[in-house]
């Protein structure tokens, strides 16, 4: 991905997340994010010629470059909660072929059952309440031999000391919606530097007007979410990213690739 888009890429380019993460002015922003997206298509690569879902796809910026691949899927849906999300992605990105958008609501139909050899759901679960609800639908939409991939970001350890000042520094700059996001207190930083398994500290809750409640990244503890996990996948990897060869502690995001519960020991007999 170049610093400046190119033609063919400028309806991807113009979502509201890749102007101001992938093509953010801040390099380092720019670097981070395009790392992540780097490392979602590398794990799309066993799903080449297959069906695959972007459960909370934003502005459809990971299934537009997904589709430049030579290992694109046979084909793919992307689907967000609000329905002007899903007309925005559907009027800059409709015209590439074997590529839908749909609302999060609609995925709840038998005929999603079972339907997607993978689910790609990426920076969406630390934000939501009900995490249990979400990893149920996940399971649900999975074929019996399918894989999840989830991303989230790493907010404890010592990778938060390095986005709080990050964070900082471009709210000081008016980058991003850095500004927005709650703030530590001391002795909240200093729990989330020293985080275990288990929720460390209270997460604040928001609500717009007419929208669902939500989290922002403060508080997620991704080593807490790995427990949750447990109960319905087997993990198949545990990554990082942007730099995939440091454990996921040291990383900005961690990425888990996760089979149906029990679909490992079967395929073993």
């Amino acid at each position: 991905m170049a610093d400046e888009p190119e033609s063919a890429d400028k309806a991807a380019a113009a979502g509201h997340y890749a102007r101001k993460q992938i093509y953010s002015p801040s390099r380092l922003i720019a670097w981070a994010h395009r790392s992540r997206f780097e490392t979602g298509l590398r794990l799309a690569k066993p799903f080449a010629g297959r069906k695959l879902l972007d459960l909370g796809c934003g502005d459809g910026t990971f299934l537009y470059f997904l589709f430049q691949k030579e290992w694109a899927p046979a084909a793919a849906i992307g689907a967000e909660i609000k329905d002007d999300l899903v007309e925005d992605c559907v009027e800059r990105l409709g015209s590439v072929p074997n590529l839908d958008f749909v609302t999060v609501d609609s995925l709840d139909q038998e005929d999603h059952r079972g339907a997607y050899d993978a689910v790609f759901c990426m920076e969406v679960i630390e934000h939501v309440i009900d995490v249990d609800t979400l990893l149920d639908q996940i399971r649900f939409l999975l074929s019996a031999n399918g894989r999840a991939v989830i991303s989230v970001p790493v907010e404890i350890g010592l990778p938060l000391l390095v986005k709080q000042t990050a964070r900082t520094v471009a709210g000081w700059a008016g980058i991003g919606d850095y500004p927005g996001t709650t703030p530590y207190t001391l002795r909240e930083l200093g729990a989330s530097v020293f985080a275990g398994n288990r929720q460390h500290i209270e997460r604040p809750i928001h609500q717009g007007e007419g929208e669902q409640p939500f989290h922002d990244h403060k508080g997620f503890n991704w080593k807490e979410l790995r427990e949750r996990i447990k109960s319905r996948f087997d993990v198949e990897s545990v990554s990082a990213s942007p730099i995939s060869w440091l454990p996921p502690q040291l990383g900005s995001q961690c990425w888990f690739v996760l089979v149906p519960k029990n679909t490992l020991e079967a395929g073993t007999n």
